[in-house]
């Protein structure tokens, strides 16, 4: 049995044991983390060990205009992308030790020429420590959320006091007036069974705006007899549900319309050519279900959000187009966990697996993942609120780190830390060199992959890596012409607009 809080402690362990170079500064700066761990279950007892095998952490994206020809840029260096990259470099040495017989932890020969599958009871899972970027960060909230000024205390009093029928401080216009004047004339036995419905929806909504801020608003709902409110619905389905009974005085109106009407923002954008975001006051600020691209400061980039990363790495798998040239099947992960932050699991569901539900005939070796969400009462310690709690005076504004660090479990440079998509503190006059670039950037994965091509014996290649025609990074991903097929009916029947690849930013050996 593995629990969402024994994997965010054992990753946040992990971080915490990592050098202080590219941690961000305590109480002033903030960064998201994310991890793979590797769940090893042994077939003949209950037991479960459990090891992060890539860890990473950061929030950045570099523009559009500074990406490279030559593939020796970090493009994207948000926490997840990170983790995941840290997880390639890991699964290409596990490849390694397979095909040169020294024996791997993670992967077993299959019956096909040249194919690798995991050993049995070997699966992955993916811990982050805040809800993906894009789709799955567009959370409904509650109106308690955006009155810095009111707290809960203020709260429950003002519903007392209303539900009581007594007078808010400064008010002197009598209840019964009031009432009268937004439901016209009534007879008192009426106005007895209003009384009574208002109490109890007083009473609902007192004792659901004491819910901790942290509880996951979907499951949260009010019954009244005015029907089941639910905390998840939108601020109209709720006003309309509740408006229709001519027993709800306006200042209940006004608070129900506080209480269910906005949504946690994402600050990625819609790809070009998609629908646009609403901008609207309220829970109409966003459309849901859409592709989009992180935000950049000035100059806009073409980094895709992570919940749109990970719906595809839920279709295609996450080992990427190069390493399923040794896979039998792709790799999915069996479960997502995430840190204690604004969570829904309906929200999730929709942005990492209903959107490819509908998907049909994809080709052998590739499935629709179903991944199980769990959420864990853990935060992350760098997280932006506890930035904000540990924050002191003289310390300067409250900034995200500006650097992102990769560590995963390889024996040749673990530990990797970059800014602005290069090594973090390299020179000037050393950009363009070995010395600026990430293990984690595409020319030092790729290079990465020729060297187990080259570790495989001539025999046990893959017929896919049989050809005489491979020279470039596009070659070779090409040449997975399983992996691109279905890469195809992704974008055709899921994202078609998802946007193209630059050929020219792929031609690098």
């Amino acid at each position: 049995m593995v629990t969402a809080d024994e994997i965010a402690q054992l990753c946040y362990e992990r971080f915490n044991d990592l050098p202080r170079r590219g941690k961000p500064e305590p109480g002033r700066e903030w960064t998201s983390l994310a991890a793979v761990v590797k769940i090893s279950r042994c077939a003949k007892s209950d037991r479960v060990e459990k090891e992060v095998v890539s860890l990473g952490t950061g929030t950045k994206c570099i523009g559009q205009t500074a990406m490279s020809p030559k593939g020796d840029v970090l493009n994207d260096s948000h926490a997840e992308v990170i983790a995941r990259r840290g997880c390639l470099r890991y699964l290409t040495q596990e490849l390694q030790r397979a095909v040169s017989g020294r024996g791997s932890a993670v992967f077993c020969q299959t019956l096909h020429q040249g194919k690798w599958r995991l050993h049995p009871g070997i699966s992955f899972l993916f811990f982050s420590s805040h809800t993906p970027c894009g789709d799955a960060s567009i959370i409904h909230t509650n109106g308690r959320q955006h009155r810095a000024c009111t707290s809960d205390t203020t709260m429950k009093n003002d519903l007392q006091t209303v539900g009581g029928g007594l007078k808010r401080k400064g008010e002197h216009i009598p209840r019964q007036n009031s009432k009268r004047s937004f439901l016209e004339e009534s007879d008192p036995e009426e106005t007895k069974q209003e009384d009574i419905q208002e109490s109890k929806l007083l009473s609902s909504l007192s004792s659901s705006s004491s819910t901790s801020d942290d509880e996951p608003l979907q499951s949260t709902s009010a019954k009244t007899e005015l029907g089941s409110i639910s905390h998840a619905a939108t601020s109209e389905q709720l006003i309309m549900k509740t408006s229709a009974h001519s027993t709800v005085s306006p200042m209940i109106f006004t608070l129900l319309k506080s209480e269910v009407y906005d949504v946690h923002r994402t600050g990625a954008k819609s790809v070009l050519g998609g629908l646009a975001d609403p901008l609207q006051p309220g829970i109409r600020y966003h459309n849901t279900g859409l592709l989009r691209v992180k935000p950049g400061r000035g100059v806009s980039t073409l980094s895709l959000s992570c919940s749109d990363k990970l719906a595809r790495w839920g279709v295609l798998g996450f080992q990427g187009a190069l390493l399923f040239h040794y896979l039998e099947e792709a790799l999915y992960f069996s479960t997502v966990v995430v840190g204690k932050c604004p969570f829904s699991h309906e929200v999730m569901q929709r942005a990492l697996i209903t959107r490819c539900s509908h998907i049909s005939d994809l080709p052998a070796g590739f499935s629709l993942s179903q991944p199980v969400f769990l959420q864990s009462n853990l935060e992350f310690p760098f997280s932006r609120p506890q930035t904000e709690l540990r924050h002191k005076a003289g310390q300067g504004c409250i900034t995200p780190c500006g650097a992102a660090v990769s560590w995963c479990k390889v024996l040749v440079q673990p530990l990797d830390v970059t800014a602005n998509g290069f090594k973090q503190g390299v020179v000037k006059k050393a950009l363009g060199t070995a010395k600026a670039r990430s293990a984690l950037c595409k020319l030092e994965l790729f290079h990465s992959f020729l060297s187990l091509v080259r570790s495989t014996d001539a025999s046990a290649l893959p017929d896919s890596l049989r050809r005489t025609d491979l020279h470039t990074y596009l070659d070779y991903k090409e040449a997975s012409d399983t992996y691109q097929l279905a890469w195809q009916l992704l974008r055709k029947q899921a994202f078609p607009i998802w946007p193209r690849s630059n050929r020219d930013l792929l031609l690098f050996k």
